[in-house]
């Protein structure tokens, strides 16, 4: 099977983006590992799959396999190239569309000059919804992990996330606590774990061990899900600027029951086939 696919990224969160529309287009989880390889495949974080819709009042379906070959909700980064991709490829004219994922319906719009804003629907703090073990959605919550206690933010952005304060993400223990975190019996669909240094109330900074990819260097679902847990800690304002070690993302959100926007780039890198 020859597939046509786009390699693009997402502040250096990277993907291979498959058009399913034109194409017919049917992975195996060992052949979607096989594209996200690095030193044998095409290399990505994550496979975004763009699908037809059966509901007419909605653009596209977005579907997003991680690395290991499982599929996830959601995608913040991988939005962005997502309206990108369809615009790009003439698969619509529209540069604001709706999009079905599998957490619900999200909303991203391609500016003039090629910054994509994504309307990320409400976050979630309802613990069964997230999910989370716990009898509580209070903005700080206590999680155990290897003899030691930390303290997270448990939120929802249509993926779960633990977000934890740290002094300085360059010496935060990323890649000893996050899988650790990512696996906790506490989060039964696992977890992202983000690593947040607040240089003032409107810029952080941020690392993020994601669940099934390992650590990107950016994640964008973790960007708001950062920001979110810090403004309701009373320690950000309503509109954020997060630097990631790929490139920087602006998060505003003005609390409960609305909408996080999350507004950055996505640049197409080339296009190419590879035979499976």
């Amino acid at each position: 099977m020859i597939l046509k696919f786009t390699k693009m990224h997402g502040a250096g969160n990277d993907f291979v983006v498959i058009d399913g529309v034109r194409q017919q287009v049917h992975l195996t989880p060992e052949q979607l590992r096989f594209i996200a390889d690095r030193h044998f495949g095409i290399g990505c974080d994550q496979i975004l799959l763009v699908e037809k819709c059966q509901n007419p009042a909605v653009d596209f379906r977005y579907r997003i396999f991680n690395a290991d070959g499982g599929e996830v909700e959601q995608c913040g980064n991988g939005a962005r190239c997502f309206v990108r991709f369809v615009h790009d490829k003439k698969l619509t004219s529209k540069r604001a569309i709706v999009v079905e994922t599998k957490s619900g319906l999200i909303s991203p719009r391609l500016a003039d000059d090629g910054r994509v804003t994504v309307d990320m629907s409400a976050p979630i703090f309802e613990p069964a919804r997230i999910p989370f073990e716990s009898d509580t959605d209070a903005s700080v919550q206590t999680l155990d992990i290897s003899g030691a206690t930390i303290e997270i933010g448990a939120v929802s952005m249509g993926n779960p996330h633990a977000v934890q304060v740290v002094a300085d993400v360059e010496t935060a223990p990323v890649n000893i606590q996050g899988p650790l975190i990512e696996n906790h019996p506490r989060f039964p669909k696992r977890v992202n774990a983000g690593f947040m240094q607040i240089i003032d109330r409107s810029h952080i900074k941020l690392r993020v061990f994601e669940r099934g990819a390992g650590e990107t260097l950016s994640c964008g679902t973790g960007a708001c899900a950062a920001v979110v847990s810090g403004i309701r800690r009373g320690l950000l304002d309503e509109t954020v600027h997060v630097a990631t070690r790929g490139g920087n993302l602006t998060i505003s959100w003005a609390g409960e029951h609305n909408s996080v926007l999350m507004t950055g780039p996505a640049i197409s890198v080339f296009d190419g086939e590879i035979n499976l």
